[in-house]
């Protein structure tokens, strides 16, 4: 389970998404992020599955990884499309049953909403393989920088989250190594009802913790062993500039976006 996990990995390679810009690409994730919730069209929908392709394409990312992002998320996607079958009582009503209706809107709104969470976290999964977590740090550093003009810490905000998104990964990695501890020592994590499952997950929690603040110390210590500082002042090894390459991505993608919601002004009935 824990091996399929991707977000927060990063998959070095030399590939047109991987040279972009790291702002270009957190400004195009977090507009396909939007727009996918307004898409409420059949073509629309198309075209968003058609773009995330194509960025997969172009980043050189195997598919398989990709489709690893969403395995440790099934049980979230199975539990989203039941819950909108069920629970949509509008439309034609196909079968009924005690207190369960399942109607041809339900069925499609479970669908679109399926769809959506697999888009949201494949390409999510996306800007993390193919941006290196200096990168990611610096453009949301960057991104956020017109904000210290009210005294809004745009470089400790983006320390925090290149750093989360850092140890997703090790903490995964560290949450399985207990886990086959504690099995070798006769612990059991699948068998039992659900209060049983949630009182044995207790000698995974605790070490997970304790390890995850002395890795936190361990970060700290470092940090200031080193002198870091960081805020105001503090250089980089690799300055951030646009290229005509970027330019042409965010204008592209807009054009694209638009025609995505645009769609949904095209009548299709299902």
């Amino acid at each position: 389970m824990f091996n399929n996990v991707t977000f927060g990995q990063y998959y070095p390679s030399d590939s047109f998404v991987h040279k972009l810009d790291p702002r270009i690409k957190l400004l195009v994730v977090f507009a396909y992020i939007v727009v996918i919730f307004f898409v409420s069209s059949p073509i629309g929908y198309a075209l968003a599955i058609a773009f995330l392709l194509g960025a997969i394409s172009f980043s050189k990312i195997p598919i398989k990884m990709m489709l690893k992002s969403i395995k440790p998320l099934w049980i979230i996607l199975i539990i989203t499309f039941i819950i909108n079958v069920f629970f949509t009582k509008t439309g034609t009503v196909l079968c009924e049953w005690w207190i369960f209706t399942i109607t041809k809107e339900g069925i499609i709104q479970a669908v679109y909403m399926s769809l959506r969470l697999i888009m949201l976290i494949m390409f999510s999964s996306l800007l993390t393989l193919t941006t290196s977590p200096v990168s990611l740090t610096d453009a949301i550093e960057s991104l956020l920088s017109p904000l210290a003009k009210i005294k809004f810490p745009a470089h400790e905000i983006a320390m925090m989250m290149s750093i989360a998104l850092r140890f997703i990964p090790t903490l995964i990695e560290e949450t399985d190594k207990i886990m086959k501890a504690q099995t070798a020592r006769g612990a059991s994590f699948d068998t039992g009802n659900v209060f049983q499952r949630a009182k044995s997950m207790i000698p995974l929690l605790i070490p997970l913790f304790v390890s995850s603040f002395r890795r936190a110390d361990d970060l700290a210590l470092a940090m200031e062993a080193r002198c870091y500082r960081g805020g105001e002042g503090r250089t980089r090894m690799k300055e951030l500039k646009y290229t005509k390459a970027d330019v042409l991505v965010l204008v592209l993608a807009a054009v694209y976006f638009a025609g995505m919601i645009l769609a949904n002004l095209i009548p299709i009935s299902i």
